[in-house]
C-alpha cells in the first residue's frame, strides 16, 4: 500500500490551565493519500482547528505522532524543518491581506519568506493571478476590491510557493452564500488543475459533501473522530448535484452523525 502523505497516529492534545485540564483532541487517527481532497466536519469546539495547528507545528501534540511523507513532524519544543514547512500552504477564514501591499505583493509574500527569487517565481505569481481572474487587479490595494477577490488572493497566496499540501480552516465561512458557492467551485477547479493534497475544515455539511472524497466527522467533549464517510460521487462536481438523490443521502447520513453530537452547534 502507498505510504500516506499525511498520517495522524493516535494523536491526543491536552491543554492545562490553572483551573482545569481540557482534552481538545483524543486518540485521533487519520491517513490521507497524496492528491486527496478530504474534509474534517464537526461543531465548534470539536478540535478541528487544533488538528491543523498540530499539523503545521504551531502547537505540540500531547500524545501520538503526526507524519508527512513518513517523516515525524511533531518534535516537542523544536521548530518544524523548513523543508517540511515548504510543503504546506495555509488558508484561513480571514484572508489576512496586508492593506499597504498591492494584490500582487500580497500574493508574492511567501516567496519573500522562503527566499524564492527569479523569473520563474514571478511568472508563477502572474499565472495564479490569471487563474483566479485577478490579473487586472494585480496593482490594486485590498480596499479597492471585493471580499470574494480578497479571498481568492488568500487562496493563491497559499499556493504561490508551490506547496504539496493545502490546509484550509473554514476559508469561506465569512462570505455570503452566493460568493461561498462560487469559491467552492473555483477551489475544486484549482484542485483538479494542480493535484494538491487538501485538508478542508468546515461545519457546513453540504459544503463537505460537495467538495470532498472523504469526510472525517468529529464530536466534542473530548474532540474525537466519530465516523469516516467515503463519498462515492462523480467528478467533476457541480452545484446541480445538490438536488440529486445520492448527494441528499450522503448529506442526511452526515447529519445523522452530527445530530448525535449536537445539531444545535452546527450553523
Amino acid at each position: 500500500m502507498q505510504e500516506a502523505k499525511i498520517k495522524f497516529d493516535h494523536v491526543t492534545k491536552v491543554f492545562e490551565t490553572r483551573s482545569q485540564t481540557i482534552t481538545a483532541v483524543k486518540d485521533y487517527s487519520m491517513e490521507i493519500q497524496a492528491g486527496e481532497f478530504i474534509s474534517i466536519l464537526g461543531p465548534s469546539g470539536c478540535g478541528k482547528s487544533t488538528l491543523i495547528r498540530m499539523l503545521d507545528g504551531i502547537i505540540d501534540t500531547t500524545e501520538g505522532d503526526i507524519l508527512i511523507d513518513g517523516v515525524k513532524v511533531n518534535h516537542k519544543g523544536k521548530k518544524m524543518p523548513s523543508s517540511v514547512l515548504r510543503k504546506l500552504g495555509f488558508i484561513f477564514q480571514q484572508p489576512n491581506i496586508l492593506p499597504w501591499y498591492t494584490v500582487r505583493q500580497n500574493v508574492a509574500l511567501p516567496l519573500r519568506v522562503f527566499g524564492l527569487k527569479g523569473p520563474e517565481w514571478d511568472s508563477r505569481v502572474d499565472e495564479l493571478l490569471e487563474m483566479v481572474g485577478l490579473k487586472e487587479y494585480a496593482g490594486a490595494h485590498p480596499n479597492e476590491i471585493s471580499g470574494g477577490m480578497l479571498q481568492r488572493a488568500g487562496v493563491i497566496r497559499a499556493m504561490v510557493h508551490d506547496p504539496e499540501i493545502l490546509l484550509m480552516d473554514e476559508p469561506f465561512g465569512a462570505l455570503d452564500e452566493m460568493t461561498r458557492e462560487q469559491m467552492n467551485m473555483e477551489l475544486l477547479e484549482i484542485w483538479e488543475k494542480t493535484g494538491k493534497t487538501i485538508i478542508f475544515i468546515t461545519h457546513n455539511i453540504e459544503e463537505a459533501v460537495l467538495l470532498s472524497s472523504r469526510v472525517y466527522v468529529m464530536g466534542t467533549n473530548p474532540g474525537r473522530l466519530v465516523e469516516t464517510v467515503t463519498l462515492d460521487l462523480p467528478r467533476p462536481r457541480n452545484l446541480s448535484m445538490i438536488t440529486q438523490k445520492k448527494f441528499i443521502e450522503y448529506r442526511q447520513l452526515l447529519e445523522s452523525y452530527i445530530g448525535e453530537i449536537d445539531l444545535s452547534k452546527i450553523k
